[in-house]
């Protein structure tokens, strides 16, 4: 027993030492553990999603606005964000990703599962792994569910709807079958069947770690079923009812885990499974759910997310963040980057310009984390458009004004999120005159 706890723990550290952690906007080159196999796998992969997730570059890679975990033949690849000019520490930002999607609920992570994470610089991957088998193990514990599903073949004993024609073709012979149509109510039905192809998803790519065995474990309790290549189809399928409600999560993740695995993507031999965010999407996010927060107690301020307006012919535009006190509205769009204040886009400016006008706004913000303990917010007027029609447009236009302001993500440890963001930027918000 003793040496099999030996052979784990060694088979974890193997594991562990064939781990890449890399920024966004980071270039990868090929040597090291960053084989030329690996580089053709993830040239492929990208090829499927339009070239978004990175460039190819002369012998690498160079990553874009997307961070998470991609593991591919062995080796595992965690791509962290951060805030340029910031701290290197890949354990802080590994901690800055893990809380956004913990926040944002793209994450869910006990407490044993955070000390682990401290402790043993388990990746992304792991944990999402880890939440998928605690979430089919509750279900076990708590009885996995029957369903009625059709199924046709031959049986003893007539039942169901007699198929005539396959009933002749099968059974001329045996006169004691019958090719019948009928239901059937046990396990195996569609959802416990994506289940079980998830877990063997997940037996494949933990192999040599830790949960290699709790997958096992959850695997020998969960029944036998048809094994299905499950798409993005196969969820639209799936039956919605008080009975169903506890599976959620777990077919959630399951969801997750199957439609970004891409077997045979390379040579023929690797497999892939990439969960990888759009860090844009996910600052905005998570400006969204700090500000609902900050805002549940506070009387008469109301905060709505991507909310669309028609702007020519079937062309919508949808603001990231609206906010409104009464009949004063706010305007918010997030931008995961950093910035100096003397050159904000022209593209962003005018972009809240026409935000302005179409949600009548007197203000608007262009938002942008940052590094800094200090918060930093400056508000200026759109010049007039006439100069000569002041007096007719100055009630129009005067007050009519985009902010830029940048806000510290951390809190003063430089370590932790910082969780009052939502409501010191709905301080910004009830400033009054503010020039």
């Amino acid at each position: 027993m003793l040496l099999n706890y030996c052979l784990t723990i060694l088979k974890f550290r193997m594991s562990s030492l064939n781990t890449i952690q890399v920024f966004e906007h980071q270039f990868l080159n090929i040597g090291g553990k960053f084989e030329q196999k690996h580089f053709i796998a993830l040239s492929k992969l990208n090829s499927l999603h339009n070239d978004c997730y990175f460039d190819l570059r002369h012998n690498g890679i160079k990553f874009k606005q997307y961070v998470g975990v991609i593991q591919v033949d062995g080796l595992t690849i965690e791509i962290l964000p951060k805030i340029d000019y910031s701290s290197e520490d890949k354990s802080i930002w590994q901690n800055v990703l893990i809380d956004m999607l913990h926040v944002t609920k793209k994450l869910k992570i006990q407490k044993v599962g955070e000390a682990d994470v401290k402790k043993q610089s388990i990746h992304l991957l792991n944990i999402y792994f880890e939440w998928f088998l605690n979430e089919v193990q509750l279900l076990v514990h708590q009885g996995l569910i029957k369903q009625y599903y059709k199924e046709t073949g031959n049986v003893k004993a007539l039942k169901g709807k007699l198929e005539f024609s396959g009933h002749i073709r099968q059974n001329l012979v045996h006169k004691e079958r019958f090719y019948t149509t009928h239901q059937i109510y046990d396990k195996d039905h569609l959802m416990h069947q994506i289940l079980g192809q998830a877990l063997s998803i997940v037996e494949q790519f933990t192999k040599g770690n830790y949960l290699y065995s709790k997958c096992k474990s959850v695997q020998l309790d969960f029944p036998e079923v048809k094994a299905i290549q499950a798409n993005e189809a196969t969820f639209l399928k799936i039956p919605k009812s008080r009975k169903t409600a506890p599976y959620e999560t777990a077919v959630a993740i399951a969801r997750l885990i199957i439609l970004n695995y891409a077997p045979n993507i390379s040579s023929g031999s690797e497999r892939m499974l990439a969960v990888l965010f759009d860090m844009n999407s996910l600052w905005e996010e998570y400006i969204l759910v700090r500000l609902k927060e900050a805002s549940v107690n506070l009387e008469g301020i109301e905060v709505f997310g991507q909310q669309a307006k028609t702007f020519w012919n079937s062309t919508t535009i949808r603001p990231d963040i609206i906010l409104k006190k009464g009949e004063e509205i706010f305007v918010i769009d997030t931008k995961w980057k950093n910035i100096n204040y003397t050159n904000p886009s022209t593209h962003d400016l005018r972009q809240m310009y026409v935000y302005n006008e179409y949600w009548n706004a007197k203000k608007s913000l262009l938002l942008y984390p940052s590094n800094s303990s200090e918060l930093e917010l400056v508000f200026d007027k759109f010049q007039d458009l006439d100069r000569h029609k002041k007096e007719v447009l100055d009630d129009y236009i005067g007050h009519h004004k985009c902010g830029l302001g940048k806000i510290s993500i951390f809190n003063l440890d430089k370590k932790t999120l910082n969780e009052k963001i939502g409501k010191h930027i709905l301080n910004w918000f009830d400033i009054e005159n503010n020039e």
